[in-house]
């Protein structure tokens, strides 16, 4: 008979957008969690697929063998690791933190030096990815920190990805995880131009992202994005508000090493200019939408254009 696999008890904190299928995806590994979200909904939901409730950040973190946390930005952070309830007033020495979060490398160092000091090894963690390879535990998940800790916990990362990188030792995961989401901005950015210019050409519009799609300009993001464009579904998996926070991360991690990014300030300003049109709680892509209004494109639903497109290519006509 084999020995039954002891596995590491875990204590999240955080069951949000990615918080909540990364953690169902531990459960189902069989992994024991034990876990904190301020949003009673949300930890109503984990707390269905098998988890134990924590009544806050420290509780959860109690008695935990690995500490995970997916948090919104950096001042959730501070307080979900510094507080007076926070995970180093319950971690244990000798425990293992991974930080899952998009949050800047400078307060990542803060982070650091902090469970440095406690004995608590510190693994940042980057994924990328959306909610849907979150649930499918295909997520690409970056790592740096102590590799022996990361070593450790890869096990259970495992669980929420299917391609691992370790990067370095310190906050390089942090910034690799920027670098990649820069890229998805600018591509973003580019479709909304690009399609734009299609339309006012008088491309039919699902011809013109067929076509796309069969191109060399086809890349995995342009992909995944071409099928809700079909359908003109600007339904959340990253919002404009989401890319904005990242993108002032980006722009102060460019302060911060002396790297010049003019493109990603004017991408900034296009996501603001998103948002102002009352469309920042729609997905990323949502830029498509900015452009045709700046370019004068309707979005009537007549004759055969279905999927939400005037065949018009000047506003009024």
């Amino acid at each position: 008979m084999s020995a039954t696999i002891k596995r590491p008890a875990v204590g999240w904190i955080g069951v949000g957008k990615m918080g909540l299928p990364m953690a169902s995806r531990v459960l189902a590994a069989g992994y024991a969690v034990k876990a904190f979200d301020p949003v009673g909904a949300n930890l109503d939901q984990l707390a269905t697929r098998g988890a134990a409730r924590a009544a806050s950040a420290s509780d959860a973190a109690s008695g935990a063998d690995v500490i995970v946390s997916s948090l919104p930005d950096d001042a959730v952070l501070r307080r979900a690791v510094l507080g007076e309830e926070g995970i180093l007033s319950g971690a244990k020495r000798g425990a293992v933190f991974v930080e899952t979060s998009t949050v800047s490398p400078s307060v990542s160092e803060e982070v650091a030096k902090v469970t440095a000091e406690r004995g608590v090894d510190y693994v940042r963690v980057a994924v990328s990815g959306n909610p849907v390879l979150a649930e499918a535990g295909t997520l690409t998940v970056l790592a740096s920190g102590p590799r022996a800790a990361w070593e450790r916990v890869r096990p259970l990362l495992d669980c929420i990805g299917d391609k691992h990188f370790h990067v370095g030792e310190a906050e390089q995961a942090r910034t690799l995880k920027l670098v990649i989401n820069l890229m998805i901005a600018v591509s973003a950015g580019m479709m909304a131009e690009a399609l734009a210019l299609g339309r006012k050409g008088g491309i039919e519009w699902l011809t013109m992202l067929e076509v796309i799609e069969s191109s060399a300009v086809a890349s995995p993001m342009v992909k995944y994005k071409t099928p809700v464009l079909r359908e003109r579904d600007f339904g959340s998996t990253f919002s404009c508000f989401q890319m904005m926070k990242d993108l002032d991360l980006i722009l102060d991690a460019g302060r911060a090493t002396g790297v010049p990014l003019a493109l990603t300030a004017l991408l900034r300003q296009m996501y603001e200019a998103t948002a102002g049109q009352g469309w920042g709680g729609d997905d990323y892509i949502a830029t498509v939408k900015l452009v045709e209004r700046l370019a004068g494109l309707g979005e009537t639903m007549q004759g055969n254009q279905r999927h939400g497109l005037d065949v018009q290519t000047e506003a009024g006509k």
